[in-house]
């Protein structure tokens, strides 16, 4: 009874998240028709259907995620249709028509007064359960791995009752108050009509926010930042304690505040709290009493909830690891600190899994887009990853472990303990050796020999340390830095840019149209461009498109010319190259490194979305 109390306490406070405010209009829309009729049947489809993509999300697995994008782009059309019928009289005449005449077969016997409203407001209701999902909060997501790690029970579906039934209480509050609210202007100012009409402007809003991803990316940061603190309270409450981790009631991980990271580039990142992106690391092992020569004990491995999925395995605790040497890999695809660990992650875990070792790389993404579960998939396998990734993208595990860096190792032994940790690059013969002694104190035999140090190609092969003198740099307004063109960045808005005639080192332009946002600036017409001037061997830029099934085509030149042998992984010789998927993009690998070089990329047409560039 408490844990169902406490999740519809959860789903009352999504009132208060940002991210439910396209909801709104879609309430307030049928507030002038009676509640029974109108706003109830709005609120059952609207929670019946949230909790059907939550029950497919809990047993479904990643196959629901795309159901429910493709109901988001029907739930859109259906309502851009409703907010036109509120418009106009005459076409909301035309388009309730078939709906009214479908009630009137399902509700024979009823009078017309009862058909007319209630199915379509059900079938309005439906629609706007697609687009509240990405709402969830915490809590949602501890039911939904529940969920997943238990199996179908009568407490899950009892929780996720509550939570919708929370949400659609505190909606239908907003929507009795609205009504008060529409009814004293319509007696003020006999505008009845125009409440209507700006209702329907209202809803072609929402619809609009909807299609530019306001919803699940601007609207869902700042929720995080609203009703996070008072859902992790809750959540607080619902986990049950364990001996180790941030929200476990014991003893917290030992993490230090300041650390020395040698060749650290860092950078705070937009998703987790203090997160940076670390370059060369250190190992760290905390000070405990354990046998001489053995590694410390830091403390016990926290609980493995609250990913919104789990790739390449079922769902795994740390209660189902006992006896398994595991090694957490916290890192997100589009950074490439990660990207240059993944060739000796990918070797321990080849070499080692048969004798004991378990591996598990922890998904927190950096950017929005690295939170969709396809984009991520998708970086799984093209990057030839095959053990266990948990999708961390509400940073449940990573606050769990108190993490704070990409990429950071937590190495644990067979009876839960975490005996080390390292973040960053570099160090890997150290970490490999600790792998081994963990596994002969797990009792291991006869350990395949140590391997030569792996080393990657293209994006993943190592830095040349001795020649960066650049810095990874955001081009979002966010955390923008250097930028050089005359007038500054224009927040969230378009213009023409121009590049200076000259750029001093590590200082970056734009030109053409621009929009720049928080995290990223997406090209608004052809023949906008990027120029930076860097030192390094590799320069790397974040980018994606509009829509990846139509790529945009992009010309690099450094110094003026065509990089011919200079050319990156995914540029041709001539400098040719196309933007499809959101991820990073290696755009030059200079043959003699050494010195500033002037780098500049213009795309073909609109579209293009740039993140941030990175160097090595």
């Amino acid at each position: 009874m408490i844990l169902a109390i406490l999740a519809f306490l959860g789903g009352a406070f999504t009132i208060l998240s940002p991210c439910i405010l396209p909801v709104l209009p879609f309430v307030f829309a049928r507030t002038e028709q009676p509640f029974a009729r109108s706003t109830l049947p709005l609120l059952a489809g609207m929670a019946v259907t949230f909790a059907a993509i939550a029950t497919l999300a809990a047993f479904g697995g990643a196959w629901a995620v795309h159901v429910n994008d493709y109901g988001r782009i029907a739930a859109m059309a259906l309502l851009a249709l409703s907010a036109l019928a509120l418009l106009s009289r005459r076409f909301a005449a035309w388009a309730t028509r078939p709906l009214v005449a479908l009630g009137g077969r399902l509700q024979s016997g009823s009078g017309a007064g009862a058909r007319r409203g209630v199915l379509p407001s059900l079938v309005l209701g439906v629609a706007t359960g697609f687009l509240w999902a990405p709402c969830a909060g915490p809590i949602l997501g501890l039911i939904l791995t529940g969920a997943a790690l238990r199996g179908p029970s009568v407490t899950t579906s009892v929780l996720l009752l509550a939570y919708a039934l929370g949400a659609a209480c505190s909606l239908a509050a907003v929507a009795a108050a609205s009504t008060r609210v529409i009814a004293a202007l319509k007696r003020s100012f006999a505008a009845g009509e125009w409440v209507r009409r700006a209702l329907g402007a209202a809803v072609l809003l929402a619809v609009a926010a909807i299609a530019l991803g306001w919803d699940t990316g601007v609207l869902t940061r700042l929720s995080a930042a609203n009703t996070n603190r008072l859902e992790q309270s809750l959540i607080d409450r619902i986990t049950p304690a364990h001996g180790g981790g941030a929200h476990g009631g014991g003893a917290a991980l030992a993490m230090q505040g300041a650390m020395t990271m040698s060749g650290a580039m860092s950078g705070t990142m937009s998703g987790p709290p203090h997160g940076d992106s670390a370059g060369g690391g250190s190992m760290m092992m905390a000070a405990s009493p354990t046998p001489p020569g053995s590694p410390p004990v830091e403390g016990e491995l926290p609980p493995l909830t609250g990913a919104i999925a789990w790739l390449n395995s079922a769902p795994l605790t740390a209660e189902s690891l006992r006896g398994r040497v595991v090694l957490i890999d916290f890192w997100t695809y589009s950074c490439i600190n990660c990207l240059r660990t993944l060739p000796y992650v990918k070797s321990w875990y080849q070499r080692y899994h048969d004798q004991g070792l378990v591996v598990i790389g922890v998904h927190s993404p950096e950017f929005a887009f690295e939170k969709d579960l396809a984009n991520v998939t998708r970086a799984v396998h093209d990057l030839g990853i095959v053990y266990p990734v948990a999708v961390d993208s509400h940073y449940a595990i990573w606050q769990a472990f108190n993490n704070q860096y990409w990429p950071a190792h937590y190495f644990i032994d067979a009876q839960g303990r975490i005996r080390g940790h390292h973040f960053g690059e570099g160090d890997y013969a150290e970490s490999e050796q600790l792998i081994r002694e963990l596994l002969r104190e797990a009792g291991a035999q006869q350990l395949a020999a140590a391997g030569a140090l792996t080393r990657g190609t293209g994006a993943e092969a190592p830095a040349d340390e001795a020649d960066i003198g650049s810095p990874e740099t955001y081009i979002g307004y966010a955390r923008a830095d250097s930028f050089a063109s005359p007038g500054g960045l224009a927040r969230d808005a378009s213009r023409d840019y121009g590049a200076p005639a000259e750029l001093d080192l590590n200082q970056w332009a734009l030109s053409g149209p621009w929009r720049v946002e928080g995290e990223r600036a997406v090209a608004t017409g052809s023949g906008a461009g990027i120029e930076f001037r860097f030192r390094a061997r590799d320069l790397h830029l974040v980018l994606g498109a509009a829509d990846p099934r139509h790529p945009v085509a992009f010309r690099v030149r450094v110094d003026g010319r065509a990089p011919d042998a200079d050319h990156g992984a995914d540029v041709g010789a001539d400098g040719s190259g196309s933007v499809a998927g959101q991820r990073l993009y290696q755009l030059l690998r200079l043959a003699h490194p050494g010195g500033e070089h002037t780098f500049e990329i213009e795309f073909e047409r609109a579209g293009v979305q740039a993140y941030s560039f990175t160097f090595g």
